[in-house]
C-alpha cells in the first residue's frame, strides 16, 4: 500500500493540474527515506532531546552551537529563534506523543507529531512546521484536521492537537470543520490512488 507523510499530502493538496500530478510522481519515485538527507532531522531530534531530558532554553543554544553544516548554520537560527520566542516563560515537560496511520482509497498517511508537551499544565500534541514558505490557512486546516481525525482516539479528551509554525513562533489548533475538511483529504487520497499506477 502506498504511504505518504503528512507533508507529502499537504504538498499534493496545495497544487493543481499538472504540478499536482508531478508531485505525486515525485513522491512515488523518490529514493527511500535516508536520515542523513533529512535537513531538519537534527533540529527535531534536538528539541525532543531538550524536552525529554528536562533541559531549559539554554539547550537551544547548545543545539545551535553543535551545527557544522554551512546550510544548517545558515537556516537553523531562524527556527531556533522562533522556537525560543514560542517557549517564552512557559513551564514545559515532556510526554510521548501519539502516532497513527490514516488510510483512505488504499493510501496510508503517517500522522507523526514530534512533540508531546505539558505546557503550563495543558497537554499539547505538536506537529512542527519548519519550512520557510509561509504557512497558509489551507495547510493549517488540513494538518490540524487530519491530526484530530487520526489521533483523537489515542489522546486524552482534553489534549490539544496543534501545528507549530516554528519560525514564526505561532501555534495553530483546529479551526476548520472536521467533516468537510476530511472529505477534501479523502478526495485527494482517491486522486493519488487513481494516479499512482501510471506515474
Amino acid at each position: 500500500m502506498p504511504s505518504l507523510s503528512l507533508t507529502d499530502l499537504v504538498d499534493v493538496v496545495s497544487k493543481a493540474g499538472t504540478p499536482k500530478a508531478t508531485k505525486v510522481a515525485e513522491i512515488k519515485n523518490r529514493r527511500p527515506y535516508q536520515p542523513a538527507t533529512d535537513f531538519y532531522k537534527p533540529f527535531r531530534d534536538g528539541l525532543i532531546d531538550i524536552h525529554q531530558k528536562g533541559k531549559d532554553k539554554k539547550g537551544l543554544l547548545d543545539l545551535q552551537n553543535s551545527l557544522t553544516d554551512p546550510k544548517k548554520i545558515a537556516n537553523y537560527p531562524d527556527a531556533i529563534d522562533g522556537y525560543r520566542k514560542w517557549w517564552g516563560r512557559k513551564t514545559i515537560t515532556w510526554f510521548e506523543p501519539p502516532r497513527n496511520i490514516y488510510g483512505h482509497a488504499g493510501i496510508d498517511v503517517a500522522v507523526n507529531p514530534e512533540l508531546g508537551l505539558v505546557v503550563d499544565g495543558k497537554r499539547l500534541v505538536i506537529k512542527l512546521y519548519l519550512k520557510a514558505d509561509p504557512l497558509t490557512k489551507l495547510r493549517v486546516d488540513l494538518i490540524t484536521v487530519l491530526m484530530e481525525v487520526a489521533l483523537r482516539s489515542k489522546c486524552r479528551s482534553d489534549d490539544l492537537l496543534a501545528l507549530l509554525d516554528v519560525r514564526q513562533g505561532k501555534l495553530f489548533t483546529v479551526a476548520a470543520q472536521l467533516k468537510p475538511t476530511k472529505a477534501v483529504v479523502d478526495a485527494e487520497l482517491a486522486y493519488v490512488a487513481a494516479l499512482w499506477p501510471s506515474v
